[in-house]
């Protein structure tokens, strides 16, 4: 089983990007489970998600304590300690970034970072300044956790072409260090 814990601002669609990670899992024979975590419910405040995703029936529902991969879809969340808390040793973190991953505060028991400038597609690709389908599209190319194929097909049915197009530009242009 994989956990993962997303990071981001109410609005930037955290939800929805996981609802069809799991949706995404599910069709194509794995397990699925999200959490998510609400705490001031207002457009830009820090909220936060638990996925797991497993070959296996999921039991477990409780929070994600100790996650396998960090989803971060705004990098102004990476100085707060609740972002990195608990992170496995080894672990991957994906950040939505327009700069270096020398530059950004990644701790050292990460094993993988993985950078996209996935605001600047999601700008060019839908005009809004909404990350989540090009997170996913770094996601799948980062993990291998989900099929990408499934994954875009299940992001064009819920939110159009376009943001097909921006999982796919990000799935081509994430950094992988």
């Amino acid at each position: 089983m994989q956990e993962i814990r997303l990071h981001g601002r109410g609005g930037q669609g955290l939800v929805k990007a996981s609802h069809i990670v799991v949706r995404t899992a599910v069709e194509t024979g794995h397990y699925g489970q999200f959490i998510p975590f609400f705490g001031v419910e207002r457009k830009g405040s820090p909220v936060f998600g638990f996925l797991r995703l497993a070959e296996e029936p999921i039991r477990r529902k409780t929070q994600v304590y100790t996650p396998d991969v960090l989803i971060i879809l705004d990098d102004t969340l990476i100085h707060l300690s609740a972002t990195y808390a608990g992170l496995r040793e080894g672990g991957t973190v994906i950040i939505n970034s327009a700069h270096a991953p020398e530059e950004l505060a990644i701790p050292e028991q990460t094993g993988r970072v993985a950078v996209v400038d996935a605001t600047a597609i999601a700008l060019d690709e839908i005009g809004r300044n909404i990350p989540n389908t090009a997170m996913l599209g770094a996601f799948a190319r980062v993990t291998g956790l989900v099929d990408a194929q499934k994954l875009f097909d299940n992001i064009a049915a819920e939110f159009g072409e376009t943001n097909r197009e921006a999982a796919r530009r990000a799935y081509d242009a994430v950094r992988i260090c």
